[in-house]
């Protein structure tokens, strides 16, 4: 006896439309049984999560800091995952623009002037670009399982940015702290609204790039390329689409935007390099892109609901007295019911007998 998944021929547009919704749901269900589990009270710890970092005008930009980068790699990886490349990779892909783009601050501190900004964030997106390309040719030239590859590489780039900031890129003035010097006043990312909020342009460049990517995926011939080889390669070389040179592109396209969002988050939400950068925000963007059905626009709500967990998670370790680890069993709630909702409004589960001899 085994159990199948069987494509259902007609499967419903109402709940294919708010499966995002259903997945909410669920994951406040199973929450709040989670947190009654650990002896805190559920309405309180949903409070915590989804209300209370919504309450003060500071929240709000801490909200729009955290959600930048998610939206940024979502975007992007929403065009590999379309053309049925599978990046997960992101999160390496992100830390090696931040160091591409950081080059300049740390290496040639005198420096300054307007130029500097745009030249680190150009910086920022060929080196995440330069980082993705390597499972990109790997598939290509020799088809090897991206998955792996991309994957792997994200340890590199982690131990890359660790063996950097603790030797030759340390700050000489930092009493042998492992960080970089701070970058200077021209390297900072500007802020968006400096009265009210620390909020910088980076959650600017996030909904430039959702609307970029949205127009060029549903707009233009090089998106429907994408999309008519991630459904069916076959059909897409009978139409003349080259495979080789779209697995390269929406490889190149996600790691610019992870480039991108790397060099944004540490010009202007950290002001220089430390060992760690990011908290997994290469691997919680995709959940992002698949709650947001790998749709740009989509992607930018969904984008502020992981955001909105993060700081969540934050404001339920100060008031609940939880672990961090809680936050990351929630945030992998919420990836189990995406999908568990999506694969059940598309299939149906069959349980099949054994296979008779003939």
């Amino acid at each position: 006896m085994r159990i199948e998944l069987v494509r259902r021929p007609n499967p419903s547009a109402l709940y294919s439309a708010l499966s995002p919704l259903l997945a909410l749901a669920i994951t406040a269900a199973l929450g709040a049984v989670m947190f009654a589990l650990l002896g805190k009270a559920p309405h309180l710890a949903l409070y915590s999560y989804f209300i209370e970092p919504l309450t003060e005008v500071w929240s709000i930009h801490e909200l729009l800091i955290k959600a930048a980068p998610l939206i940024l790699i979502a975007v992007g990886l929403s065009v590999c995952f379309l053309s049925n490349n599978w990046n997960i990779g992101a999160e390496g892909q992100f830390i090696m623009g931040a160091i591409a783009g950081s080059a300049l601050p740390i290496l040639a501190p005198d420096f300054q002037g307007p130029l500097v900004l745009p030249a680190m964030l150009i910086m920022g997106m060929l080196g995440g670009m330069a980082y993705a390309a390597i499972p990109a040719v790997l598939k290509a030239r020799f088809n090897t399982n991206e998955i792996l590859s991309s994957l792997m590489l994200v340890y590199v780039a982690q131990l890359f940015l660790d063996w950097l900031v603790r030797g030759p890129w340390r700050n000489p003035e930092g009493f042998n702290f492992p960080e970089s010097r701070n970058f200077h006043a021209d390297a900072i990312l500007p802020e968006i609204m400096s009265s009210s909020g620390r909020a910088h342009y980076g959650f600017v460049f996030a909904i430039i790039a959702a609307l970029v990517v949205w127009f060029t995926l549903n707009r233009t011939l090089k998106g429907f390329e994408i999309r008519v080889l991630g459904q069916s390669p076959r059909a897409g070389r009978f139409a003349g689409f080259s495979y080789t040179t779209t697995v390269i592109t929406t490889f190149l396209i996600a790691g610019a935007l992870a480039g991108l969002a790397g060099i944004s988050e540490v010009s202007g939400a950290i002001g220089q390099l430390r060992p760690v950068i990011s908290p997994g925000y290469g691997f919680t963007a995709i959940i992002v892109a698949f709650l947001g059905r790998l749709n740009p626009l989509g992607i930018v709500a969904a984008g502020l609901v992981l955001a909105l967990s993060y700081l969540g998670g934050e404001a339920a370790q100060i008031t609940l007295g939880v672990s961090n680890k809680v936050s990351n069993v929630f945030q992998g709630i919420l990836l189990f019911s995406v999908l568990a909702c999506d694969t059940l409004i598309h299939y149906r589960i069959r349980i099949a007998g054994p296979a008779r001899a003939e």
